[in-house]
């Protein structure tokens, strides 16, 4: 339904204009070459719009201003990092404060306790600890699962991601076997000798790959975020955790990214039932942390583990977990933010932007969707994918590049790898409507 000729011609004069400009970016890109791998401090860098990444040179609340003094609203975030908005008042001045005071003495604070208590209070698990990401988090609550359970494998749902824990990077090939995906780098094994892996939203597949009863865990995302928003059918959740139940395996649920929900996450709204839960970025107010909780019955169990003498070399924790800044940060961030009125606000938001992307596949004709989860939604060029595989096969990197470079041009920034928009409590409805019109004009140019 799209003319291929059109894209490709548009698509090179959106390219030509977004280095005109920003001749300072590029500029500095060429200059990052001297000592960064790959001219930039974190790879995924270079998949952001445009031929070269975009230097900020400031942000606040739902806005950025890159080096070559052009505003941008922010639809990204830090993709969930600070989904707050950026530079709240309230947590740099919490965060200072404590730096003032010192940062990290591997002691505990009274922050902590606070934290422990209002994690519990959001989510429901008894017994909270903490690490410096959610990739850590998840390595750590991995490593308890099969302490506790003492079996060998994990099972994740296919094209799930979980940040960088090897034995999450993988996907069914066309037989149902565990493969590594096809970017991830050196893994040390091959991953189906430690994980299992099924589709999601098929609690068929689930069952066959429990009832071999040596899976320790199942680590899930509620719902699908990082290969697009996957929404569950309607009693796959509750099948999940029947079946989890049924075979022995624990249920891990990381709600990184799906907090998007609401104050208390998919946990909180779809009243699930988790063993363990993982939570990180948001709480930290873009400060580096992450926190786990388990339940009442686990925690007993680990308790001794973690009280032996050689607990320090137990493949968990770490000296910069659980520090007094990273204490400070989430206390401050959960009491100023990430609250059910401000969801009420940001809900509200996304379904705006939801709605004007709808109304422009209309007007045009074309047959695409829109999922929302929460204050984050996104625009498919088909119908809603119902799990990971469908979701894959769907992306158009072409097309995507276009609609990522026509809105940037224009002074709106998506998440990259997504046709995603997340909302913070700073967004307002004429940033939604910006962008409506924004994509709008890019479907014109398309057919005209």
């Amino acid at each position: 339904m799209i003319n291929r000729n059109r894209l490709s011609e548009v698509l090179e004069i959106e390219e030509l204009l977004f280095e005109k400009l920003h001749p300072n970016s590029n500029n500095a890109s060429k200059s990052n070459i001297n000592s960064l791998v790959g001219g930039v401090p974190m790879p995924w860098m270079t998949r952001l719009p445009g031929s070269f990444p975009i230097h900020v040179r400031q942000a606040r609340g739902a806005m950025f201003t890159d080096i070559d003094d052009i505003d941008y609203i922010d639809f990204c975030l830090g993709d969930t990092g600070s989904m707050i908005g950026h530079g709240v008042k309230e947590i740099t001045e919490a965060i200072s404060a404590q730096m003032s005071k010192g940062a990290t003495t591997m002691l505990p604070t009274q922050d902590a306790t606070w934290v422990g208590e209002e994690l519990k209070r959001r989510f429901g698990l008894s017994k909270w600890q903490f690490a410096v990401s959610a990739t850590d988090a998840n390595r750590f609550v991995l490593r308890i699962a099969r302490h506790l359970t003492k079996r060998p494998k994990i099972l994740v749902h296919d094209w799930c991601y979980h940040g960088t824990v090897d034995e999450t990077l993988v996907i069914a090939d066309e037989h149902g076997q565990t493969i590594s995906r096809s970017g991830a780098i050196g893994p040390q094994i091959d991953p189906a000798l430690t994980t299992r892996v099924v589709p999601y939203n098929d609690l068929e597949a689930l069952e066959i790959q429990l009832a071999h009863r040596d899976v320790a865990c199942m680590l899930i995302e509620p719902a699908l975020t990082n290969i697009g928003i996957v929404l569950p059918t309607p009693g796959y959740l509750e099948g999940v955790r029947r079946l989890t139940t049924k075979y022995g395996t624990l249920l891990i649920v990381d709600e990184t990214h799906t907090i998007c929900a609401g104050a208390g996450g998919c946990t909180e709204l779809w009243g699930l039932k988790p063993d363990i839960l993982v939570i990180g970025k948001s709480i930290g107010g873009g400060f580096p942390v992450a926190a786990y909780g388990l339940s009442d019955e686990l925690a007993t169990q680990l308790s001794s583990k973690i009280a032996e003498h050689d607990v320090d070399v137990s493949g968990i924790g770490g000296t910069l977990a659980g520090s007094a800044l990273a204490m400070a940060a989430i206390k401050s961030t959960l009491t100023n933010c990430l609250l059910p009125e401000q969801f009420e606000i940001t809900r509200s938001l996304a379904t705006r932007w939801a709605s004007g992307v709808q109304k422009s596949f209309s007007r045009h004709n074309l047959d695409w969707s829109v999922q929302q989860l929460g204050c984050r939604a996104e625009y498919w060029f088909c119908a809603p994918p119902v799990n990971g595989a469908q979701a894959a096969a769907a992306s158009d990197p072409q097309l995507e590049s276009f609609m990522h470079l026509w809105a940037i041009n224009r002074g709106v920034f998506l998440t990259p790898f997504h046709n995603m928009a997340l909302m913070s409590p700073f967004h307002t409805t004429d940033d939604v409507d910006k962008h409506t019109q924004i994509f709008n004009d890019a479907l014109d140019t398309l057919a005209s």
